[in-house]
């Protein structure tokens, strides 16, 4: 027999979850780095709204009375997850998305196994949450697998989250080094890492055009310092540090035209750009091609390459 509590109580989680990842679905919008990847944030937005309804349908059929808490409730919790995300790096803020779908997921699991002997509609339906909520979770777990070998994924990070980025990579990059007879590599990044969390701390709660701003000076002037460095290490003949620094530029999109990985790139026709990048076997060769795109040629067909390429990695990395 079905535990009609337990299964309205279920619905009502769902319900405030669903509501959340909604507003969530409407905020990444904003973050699109593709028209592509905005219609289908907008069409998944659309379709939690959808859900939601659905779910508010089957807890009137059991007489359930409507979560007039949970409306504001599922407000906040988006609201505050957005606010939070700011001071968290890009792959911190995905995981907590990836961990709202995750939650949805075993629930509508849960709620498909107390509705296996009825009512009929409420279990189709449990069925459904979870063949969309497997989608999402597969499509959120490939988005991480793109940022996890460099990017791009379909979602760009808002420019404090950056900033975030460029003060851990400033941070954390000396204590990778380690090596003696580098003080003067380490003084460049110690410079560039104070400047930039200085210049973080007084960023606040201003536009996010003056961020954007801030993010592209903070860049450049970490990009800046990372290539002296780099050629510092060269000089004083430390291999090991050299290549670590050469690949956290790599990573940035800081290589400049004569170290991409396909030669005389910069006279490349569109066709022939295009065509060398489908032949790049590496996500680091790939990403360090389409970051230099992206920054100084921008040429559509060139792009589009590049990110299907990348994406072909990226699964690559999760299937293995």
């Amino acid at each position: 027999m079905t535990d009609t509590a337990a299964v309205v109580a279920q619905l009502r989680v769902l319900e405030q979850l669903t509501r959340t990842e909604n507003r969530i679905a409407r905020l990444r919008t904003v973050q699109a780095r593709t028209d592509e990847t905005r219609r289908e944030l907008t069409d998944n937005a659309r379709r939690a709204e959808d859900r939601l309804g659905r779910i508010q349908d089957a807890l009137r059929e059991l007489d359930a009375v409507p979560d007039l808490v949970g409306v504001v409730g599922g407000r906040i919790l988006a609201f505050v997850k957005s606010q939070v995300e700011q001071a968290q790096r890009f792959d911190e803020a995905l995981l907590g998305d990836l961990a709202l779908e995750r939650q949805l997921q075993d629930r509508a699991r849960y709620l498909q196994a107390l509705t296996a002997s009825g009512p009929d509609r409420v279990h189709r339906l449990a069925g459904e949450l979870v063949e969309a909520h497997t989608e999402t979770v597969e499509w959120l777990t490939t988005v991480l697998a793109e940022e996890a070998v460099g990017g791009p994924a379909p979602l760009r990070a808002t420019p404090l989250q950056v900033v975030r980025g460029a003060v851990t990579d400033v941070v954390r990059l000396p204590a990778r080094l380690g090596a003696v007879g580098l003080n003067r590599a380490g003084h460049e990044l110690t410079r560039a890492g104070e400047r930039v969390r200085r210049t973080a701390s007084a960023l606040g709660d201003g536009a996010d055009r003056a961020g954007r701003d801030a993010a592209d000076v903070l860049g450049s002037g970490l990009d800046a310092a990372l290539e002296r460095a780099e050629d510092i290490a060269r000089r004083e003949r430390a291999g090991d540090t050299a290549r670590a620094l050469h690949d956290t530029r790599r990573s940035r999109g800081a290589l400049g035209a004569g170290e991409l990985p396909v030669d005389g790139y910069d006279d490349l026709s569109v066709p022939d750009a295009a065509r060398a990048v489908r032949e790049l076997d590496t996500p680091e060769d790939v990403q360090a091609v389409l970051r230099y795109e992206e920054q100084h040629k921008n040429r559509a067909g060139v792009l589009t390459a590049a990110r299907t390429r990348h994406a072909e990695v990226a699964r690559e990395t999760v299937a293995h």
